[in-house]
């Protein structure tokens, strides 16, 4: 798909940057969504606010670079939503891009040009980010390969954060082989093919899932179960699962509202209706609640880690629910975003490293599976990946 139909990278930018000449990604070429520097280039965050109120990068952020180091080129800025703070993959100043597996549908956010151009074929990979979900959303949305990896293990230098305690670098490739090679360079780290001890079945997360995401999922459980000996089922909340992203919102909402309050301020900046509305409350949490939050992240921490010593990992939907109409109505966006949240809480709370991998389909549209690992055990879950891929998953 052409990338004028496509709309996945930023209006009016021609940002491109030639690889080295030699390296393990030598010849390829990645997209990198507007909320890494770029030398030469403004970031602008998907606010033309942002963008007028802020300098040209002086360098390239550490992702990029180390990407540039090993061959690749950058083939442009992406679309992402306002000052990445969005799930479905909407942006009223840049518009939204195309979702080439539904194109009916939304691409996810807020990494939603990053998915596009991988999808639709512009580009090798692309870089991304993830602090509630915006690598993970698109991944599942538009049937791509993605990492949400353990919190700190990419470094963010360059990156326009949002949230810090949540925020990691993210990336996204159409098959797992890409997926190994790029994740090799991000994480300077080889991929083994070692596989886990044991793979989790999270019942409750798969409990909150719409039906047809549960169907579309159960046939590669079956598969899963049928050629890997151990496979078994658990709760992965010792309580109310719905607890997870009550608390998440808490700390992400109270960390943008500190990142964003004194641009804001100064420059009354242009926002839609959904991204102003997440600034109302001006950041007036009680302090009570934020200790309440931080209280709760440890005990899920702890959770994590208990289920997933010995090399464990955690099997659940990327997404509970498909991706919803472009046209949708204000009313189904805000409760798509917070159905999604409900399964993307999970990592973002524990800081742990999380894949989706494109293995269902539901009508055509594509449905990820994710599994989350140990803290540093990004390597791992790739070489996961991959192992499945040479099962011949999806398809039996």
């Amino acid at each position: 798909m052409s990338q004028e139909l496509l709309g996945a990278f930023v209006p009016g930018t021609d940002v491109r940057v030639e690889g080295s000449a030699d390296g393990p990604l030598a010849g390829l070429t990645f997209a990198v969504k507007d909320l890494f520097d770029v030398a030469g280039h403004v970031t602008g965050c998907g606010n033309p606010d942002w963008a007028a109120s802020h300098p040209p990068a002086e360098r390239h952020a550490w992702a990029a670079q180390v990407l540039l180091d090993a061959g690749a080129g950058v083939a442009g800025k992406t679309i992402t939503d306002e000052i990445s703070l969005g799930l479905l993959g909407i942006n009223r100043h840049h518009g939204t891009p195309v979702n080439p597996q539904a194109p009916d549908l939304v691409p996810g956010g807020s990494s939603s040009g990053s998915a596009s151009a991988v999808a639709g074929g512009l580009v090798d990979f692309a870089l991304g980010t993830d602090s509630g979900g915006s690598v993970r959303t698109p991944s599942s949305f538009c049937g791509l390969y993605g990492l949400r990896p353990t919190h700190g293990r990419i470094p963010v230098a360059g990156l326009m954060t949002q949230a810090p305690s949540f925020d990691t670098v993210g990336y996204f490739t159409r098959d797992a082989e890409m997926f190994g090679r790029v994740g090799a360079v991000l994480l300077q780290e080889g991929i083994g093919d070692a596989l886990p001890a044991e793979i989790l079945v999270a019942t409750d997360c798969f409990g909150i899932a719409d039906a047809a995401v549960a169907d579309a999922l159960r046939p590669v459980l079956d598969r899963l179960k049928a050629e890997f000996a151990s496979v078994r089922e658990c709760r992965l909340a010792d309580g109310d699962i719905a607890d997870w992203p009550r608390h998440q919102r808490v700390l992400q909402s109270t960390e943008f509202q500190d990142t964003f309050r004194d641009w804001i301020d100064r420059v009354n900046p242009r926002f839609s209706s959904e991204v102003a509305g997440a600034f109302a409350s001006d950041g007036k949490v009680p302090q009570a609640e934020i200790d309440v939050a931080k209280a709760f992240r440890e005990r899920a921490r702890e959770r994590m880690e208990e289920l997933l010593g010995d090399r464990r990992v955690l099997c659940l939907p990327t997404m509970p629910i498909l991706p919803i109409r472009r046209d949708a109505r204000v009313s189904e966006m805000r409760n798509a975003v917070s159905r999604i949240i409900d399964l993307t809480a999970i990592a973002g709370l524990t800081g742990s490293p999380q894949i989706s991998l494109p293995l269902g389909r539901s009508g055509g549209v594509p449905v990820g599976l994710s599994l989350i690992g140990w803290h540093g055990g990004d390597a791992d879950l790739i070489a996961m990946a991959q192992a499945l891929a040479s099962r011949g998953f999806p398809d039996p």
